[in-house]
């Protein structure tokens, strides 16, 4: 079962200020969402994916 979270924890978890999801949603760029009414969840999966996938890797 997927677990939704809303935007202000999608926030604590990566450190981006809210203001950077709402506006990153408007340029239709960042994390995967769904949207039902006015309320706006991202799948924890598909936030942690993205994160992920960005990952740099360096020489150590």
């Amino acid at each position: 079962m997927t677990k939704f979270i809303d935007e202000k924890q999608v926030s604590k978890l990566t450190g981006l200020a809210v203001q950077t999801l709402r506006n990153w949603r408007f340029q239709k760029r960042g994390f995967p969402y769904c949207k039902v009414g006015s309320s706006i969840r991202y799948s924890l999966e598909d936030v942690m994916s993205y994160m992920e996938r960005r990952k740099v890797k360096t020489e150590a």
